[in-house]
């Protein structure tokens, strides 16, 4: 069984981003010919996610709501004790995107069928930067016939 491997860069700013890669995801599938198997979508950073959801612009506005309610930026966070940690000079305090990457997936396993990807109607793959602003990369991969 083939396995082809690819990775996506997303420029993201700073703050709750959402990036609907459903696009990239697409022309991967196409590039590599597989019909029917799976797709390993894997975000490589600790302050971003992924998730398979709407794509709908007042939804997404929702859901930044949503999680800055669950992991405030300006409540205290012992992973911001900067002083306390041998860290990089650039090192941001970022407690809080770390706590709210956890409460979304780093992964999401979605089937190959006839060649496009088995997502119900209404359904996008969600990219989430939730510290930025950096240069990211979500790792793809796909097996099948």
């Amino acid at each position: 069984m083939p396995i082809f491997n690819k990775l996506i860069e997303i420029e993201t700013a700073t703050g709750i981003n959402i990036f609907n890669i459903t696009p990239q995801i697409k022309d991967f599938i196409a590039e590599t010919g597989i019909k029917n198997g799976q797709l390993l979508v894997f975000s490589r950073h600790t302050t971003t996610a992924l998730a398979i959801n709407e794509d709908e612009e007042r939804l997404l506005d929702d859901i930044k709501v949503f999680l800055n309610k669950l992991a405030p930026s300006t409540d205290r966070y012992l992973h911001n004790d900067l002083h306390l940690r041998i860290v990089p000079e650039d090192e941001p305090m970022n407690a809080h995107s770390h706590l709210m990457a956890m409460m979304l997936n780093n992964s999401e396993i979605i089937p190959i069928a006839d060649g496009n990807l088995a997502l119900g109607t209404w359904q996008s793959v969600l990219f989430f930067e939730l510290d930025g602003a950096r240069k990211r990369t979500v790792f793809l991969q796909i097996s099948g016939e």
